[in-house]
């Protein structure tokens, strides 16, 4: 496996987003990103995936057309994200493309989820029944019809999480954006929305998740895009040849390696990185090797 300049030409079928050379720089001088050369193509469902700082929700907002890169040139769905993110034909654009928030807090602001969900819709001055049909549609997606009357704040954080990816679902965009979707999540609801997130790319969406939890990565993804510490890529492949290159995921920061004392002896193992670890023979040491089994539920 190879670090990545890009899979195919801007002027190729099916590249939605086309970056060369892409810096991003915070108006207090941080370097969010520097120098990201990437394509990604219609359908692919695509791990961003990086430790904490290293540049993936910026990434994600630039791909949304948020924010225009500091240097470098991108394009999205053939248009310059400069001109996206300065409001030129903004409306039709995100109309195909839609960012779910690792916050769902963000997208939640109506007095019922089905509210949240029908805002979109209406913008685009859609008829009654053809904003039902959406929002009924997207929140079956999401397996959360029962909830359509709750209010937002009523919601525990994994059923905020999937009312916040109807409500951009309802939209019909060929292209999901989701910023750690399965952060703060207990076991059992962060594999239910494992799962979810999953079916999402079975309609023909490009999906593209960042995350640095490993263990999703093979489910929800069949290629894998890794930000360093530099905010540059460091490799792109698939999930099987990412998660076994145990040297490429410690220069990432996703995992570390672990001295223990056995018998006077010292070995290392390597463990995944973050506030999930646990030290010693505990049973929640998850190694970066171990590939979960399909999920229940």
């Amino acid at each position: 496996m190879q670090p990545v300049t890009g899979q195919g030409e801007a002027s190729g079928d099916g590249i939605v987003f086309h970056l060369r050379g892409v810096r991003y720089v915070y108006p207090n001088k941080q370097v969010a990103l520097d120098g990201i050369d990437l394509d990604v193509r219609r359908g692919e469902q695509v791990a961003l995936l990086g430790a904490n700082g290293s540049g993936k929700s910026t990434l994600l907002k630039l791909l949304d057309g948020i924010i225009a890169p500091s240097d470098g040139t991108m394009t999205a769905l053939g248009a310059d994200v400069a001109a996206v993110a300065a409001g030129v034909d903004a409306f039709r654009f995100h109309r195909e493309v839609g960012l779910v928030f690792q916050d769902p807090d963000v997208q939640l602001f109506s007095a019922s989820v089905f509210d949240d969900v029908a805002f979109g819709p209406l913008q685009l001055g859609l008829g009654r029944d053809e904003v039902r049909a959406r929002c009924d549609a997207a929140l079956a997606e999401m397996e959360i019809g029962h909830l359509a009357d709750r209010a937002p704040f009523e919601l525990s954080g994994g059923e905020k999480k999937r009312a916040a990816i109807a409500s951009v679902l309802s939209l019909h965009p060929s292209v999901v954006l989701l910023d750690e979707p399965t952060a703060s999540l207990d076991p059992r609801t962060k594999w239910v929305l494992v799962n979810l997130v999953r079916r999402l790319g079975a309609a023909n969406r490009t999906i593209v998740t960042a995350t640095h939890e490993l263990d999703i990565v093979p489910i929800i993804a069949d290629r894998v895009v890794v930000l360093g510490e530099e905010r540059r890529v460091l490799a792109d492949g698939s999930p099987r040849d990412v998660l076994v290159d145990r040297d490429l995921l410690i220069r990432a920061n996703l995992i570390h390696e672990h001295l223990h004392e056995h018998g006077g002896e010292r070995h290392s193992h390597p463990h995944e990185a973050g506030p999930d670890h646990h030290h010693g023979d505990n049973p929640g040491v998850r190694h970066h090797d171990v590939v979960p089994a399909s999920p229940a539920g």
